[in-house]
């Protein structure tokens, strides 16, 4: 099995892809680093000229102007080209797990909250961008042009470059004791803005249930709980945050200070730290270019923070294990042509958390063209069942075979020719009514489509709509019932073998009932049928299969 991608391999690649930009990228960063040290030198040497009475030639001048533009060019370009590059890495980041979130399992997705994958997707992935672009990179650059301008300081002053040797490491050591101290507090920002991204779904989904038990105060409590712990986090982050570019500002004015004073006083003094006029001005302009990129480091730190608790989680989610690759050699010809059972389980066992078994020691066989009507009390594992039979969930013990395969071994494109599924209620997706047939399967014609909805007898309520089958579907388009007609529709528009009906007359009255189970036995005709409705096994016999 192929293993799983990190996050360092996606990136990797996505870099390998865009090479050209990367190079320039990094020539920019280059280039930006160097031109910075240019300019000082050059007013060095423009002050000492205009201090022993000589004339500045115009080249000179010119040079330092020249110097100054193509530093911000480079910067300007840097920016740039950091923007587009971390632009294109968060696409193929996303690209990549939106790849592997169609390859977990479905049990998986049972254990997960909306929200928490929701905010892997949006602000996980804005982090990674976040710490390309206004953390690594930029700090990189900013230590580039620490060590080069420290590298200047020693050559032009013994004495100043060993102050400054004294003093960088103590504002590093600073710097961990601050960024140690904000990654806790990113860490808790970010649980509890998933926190927050979970609780809004869920509310919307049982606000019937919010509003019937007067629970609105205890929802909006448990939302403000959540915000308000992020904020309290953040807050602690912008609170280092502003306390260290104080820091970094005051230790730079005491350095400048204390330079000049020293090089002001004679004897051993002067000689150690001693300069000529243009040095002290090229110096000055030293420091306040070691300190500028100290105090954006400071100010990177809480990006890379924010960022790592985001790739943690990222890399998480690449690490959760896969289901196992199917078997595309599978072919629903095969299948239908193989004499096996349409469906066979033997001392079949499963539970959801490995505890508590819902379904134990089962054993059913459903021939080809049978139906057969599960029964049981609630919770006895009925609709469990039918997620063991679409290979949703692999059984904890016994085997699941279709026509004689595996049910988790049978590849997504046959599934969705062997299976139609009916659930309780009907699932609207984001398109027209043609898509809620169809669910964008190209391989399911507009005369399949048309046929199966013919076949429940909403044909003709379909033209009728102001696009036809083209008519944006929305809340309140359908009634109900038209509705559970729609999902017969859909299970049965790719023409399958099997058909599994869960519960799906309980909230109809009699009528719309009779209407939706004469579409079910038109649907039913020469298909293998599993079904959990006592209705429609008086209505078409089979036989019965008793969950205990």
């Amino acid at each position: 099995m192929k293993r799983n991608e990190s996050l360092l391999d996606i990136l990797g690649r996505v870099l390998w892809r865009q090479r050209l930009l990367t190079v320039g990228l990094l020539l920019a960063v280059a280039g930006s680093v160097a031109l910075a040290l240019v300019p000082p030198l050059v007013l060095e040497r423009v002050v000492d000229r205009l201090t022993n009475g000589e004339a500045v030639s115009f080249a000179l001048a010119l040079l330092y102007f020249l110097t100054l533009a193509l530093s911000g060019i480079l910067d300007a370009g840097k920016e740039t080209l950091i923007t587009v590059l971390g632009q294109k890495l968060t696409r193929g980041l996303r690209h990549a797990m939106c790849a592997k979130l169609s390859r977990m399992p479905a049990a998986w997705f049972s254990k997960q909250d909306p929200g928490a994958i929701a905010s892997r997707f949006v602000g996980d992935v804005d982090t990674v961008e976040a710490l390309f672009a206004s953390g690594v990179v930029s700090m990189a650059a900013d230590i580039c042009k620490i060590v080069g301008i420290l590298a200047v300081i020693w050559v032009k002053s013994r004495g100043l470059g060993i102050l400054m040797l004294l003093v960088t490491p103590l504002l590093f050591i600073m710097t961990r004791v601050f960024q140690k101290r904000m990654l806790q507090a990113q860490l808790e920002h970010r649980a509890a803005v998933a926190k927050a991204s979970q609780q809004v779904p869920e509310t919307i989904r049982s606000i019937r249930t919010v509003h019937t038990l007067r629970k609105e105060r205890y929802m909006a409590r448990r939302y403000d709980d959540a915000i308000q712990a992020g904020y309290w986090a953040m807050e602690r982050t912008n609170f280092y945050q502003a306390l260290y570019s104080p820091i970094i500002v005051t230790v730079s004015a005491v350095m400048v200070a204390l330079v000049m004073t020293l090089s002001a006083m004679g004897g051993g003094l002067r000689e150690f730290f001693g300069m000529s006029v243009g040095t002290a001005v090229a110096i000055i302009a030293y420091i306040s270019k070691v300190f500028e990129p100290l105090e954006s480091i400071g100010m990177e730190i809480q990006s890379i923070q924010s960022a790592v608790a985001g790739v943690r989680r990222i890399q998480t989610f690449l690490a959760e294990p896969e289901q196992p690759p199917a078997d595309e050699r599978v072919t629903m010809e095969a299948l239908l042509s193989s004499g096996k059972p349409a469906v066979e389980l033997k001392d079949v066992s499963f539970s959801y958390d490995g505890q508590h078994p819902v379904v134990s020691g089962c054993d059913l066989t459903v021939e080809p063209g049978e139906t057969v009507t599960l029964t049981g009390r609630t919770g006895a594992g009925k609709t469990t069942l039918f997620r063991l039979v679409l290979g949703l969930y692999p059984p904890g013990n016994g085997s699941v075979r279709i026509f004689g395969t595996e049910a988790a071994d049978l590849p997504p494109s046959v599934r969705r020719q062997l299976f139609g599924y009916v659930e309780q209620s009907f699932r609207l997706v984001p398109g027209t009514v043609a898509d809620q047939i169809t669910l964008w399967d190209e391989a399911i014609s507009r005369e399949q489509m048309e046929a199966a909805a013919r076949m429940v007898g909403l044909h003709d309520t379909i033209q009728a709509l102001e696009r036809g089958y083209d008519t944006l579907c929305t809340e309140g388009l359908f009634s109900q019932g038209q509705l559970q007609l729609l999902a017969i529709a859909r299970a049965v528009a790719a023409d399958p073998a099997i058909l599994l009906l869960d519960e799906i007359t309980a909230s109809l009255d009699t009528a719309t009932e009779a209407r939706v189970l004469e579409a079910l036995r038109r649907a039913a005709a020469h298909r293998t049928v599993l079904s959990i409705s006592h209705r429609l096994y008086r209505e078409t016999g089979g036989r019965q299969f008793s969950l205990t």
